[in-house]
């Protein structure tokens, strides 16, 4: 008997459900503080990274829209928790409430113009915004400090009783949680009808609003969502790093959490997230070795991704694991 299609709700329901390997990675995560108690501040380096990725696996896996300006949000999200913090209150979550809403505002106004535009003049678009949005971040040294980075900045404890120590617990805790938070958030959106219409938007743009999914109104939303998330990961940083630099907003930023994806897998939620903690893992350790050459070994491992894994390291994974299940 063949088997009856799922419909898309049913499809969704089943895409929804948690499965046991999901389960086990996140609670993997909570090994690092008693496992690796000395390399907890890179942990919450890669937690904050992972979030950045995820932002960007929204725009990039799901809705097809590449962008290599989505640092911009990044650093908007630095600097707005930074100046809040510095001038206004230096709670943290409030900066990441007014970081989040500052970062989708900009976003939005990015994707008024953006969402027009495909391919490779949509690849300069977002180019030409991040190059911008650096360079007035980097003029305006009244503000961010310019090169100098924005100075002063304190950051009170974590719901009033959580200081950020030495030892990066809090810190890690801290954006292990606002990682575990967004990540349902980004799920429950790819899992939706409107997570479904993206996916529908990347495979045949021209397509969707003829069956009622207005592509320009749905990337628009994607883009500010997104904008958002990573203005939280860039907000996350200057709180738990009590620093914001120019490097925040940088063209290299954006090209890493790209990067990130293609090694990890795009369009597959934890794609970024793994991504993110290879890429992380191997540039401390291959930093270690080299310091200058680093880049090296990390253009080695793409091409070898890239060639062997083009669906990236959890693509390579679902292939295995189908055969294996054939078998």
């Amino acid at each position: 008997m063949a088997d009856v299609p799922l419909t898309p709700r049913a499809y969704l329901q089943a895409q929804s459900r948690w499965t046991p390997v999901e389960i086990a990675f996140w609670l993997a995560t909570l090994l690092p503080f008693w496992l690796l108690p000395d390399y907890l501040s890179l942990a919450s380096q890669v937690a904050i990274t992972a979030l950045f990725a995820l932002s960007l696996d929204i725009l990039l896996g799901y809705a097809g829209v590449v962008s290599l300006g989505h640092a911009a949000f990044f650093g908007i999200g630095a600097y707005t928790a930074g100046l809040f913090s510095k001038f206004v209150w230096g709670a943290p979550l409030p900066g990441l409430l007014v970081a989040a809403i500052v970062s989708a505002a900009s976003g939005f106004v990015v994707s008024l113009i953006v969402a027009r535009f495909r391919h490779f003049t949509l690849i300069m678009l977002t180019l030409g915004i991040g190059l911008l949005m650096q360079e007035i971040a980097n003029r305006a040294h009244w503000l961010t400090g310019g090169s100098d980075g924005l100075q002063g900045i304190s950051i009170n404890k974590v719901l009033g009783a959580f200081n950020f120590d030495l030892y990066g617990y809090t810190a890690y805790g801290y954006s292990l949680a606002v990682l575990f938070i967004l990540f349902l958030c980004a799920r429950r959106i790819v899992h939706s009808p409107f997570g479904l219409a993206l996916r529908g938007i990347r495979e045949n743009w021209t397509r969707m609003p003829a069956i009622g999914a207005p592509s320009r109104a749905h990337v628009r939303m994607a883009f500010t969502i997104a904008a958002a998330m990573a203005g939280i990961a860039g907000a996350l940083l200057t709180q738990t790093t009590q620093s914001a630099a120019l490097e925040s907003i940088s063209f290299g930023r954006s090209a890493d959490v790209l990067v990130m994806l293609v090694l990890g897998g795009a369009g597959r939620l934890y794609g970024g997230l793994i991504g993110a903690a290879i890429f992380m893992v191997a540039r401390d350790q291959f930093s270690g070795i080299a310091p200058q050459y680093w880049y090296f070994w990390i253009g080695l491992l793409l091409i070898g991704v890239v060639m062997f894994l083009p669906n990236g390291i959890l693509g390579g994974l679902s292939a295995l694991a189908a055969r294996w299940r054939k078998s």
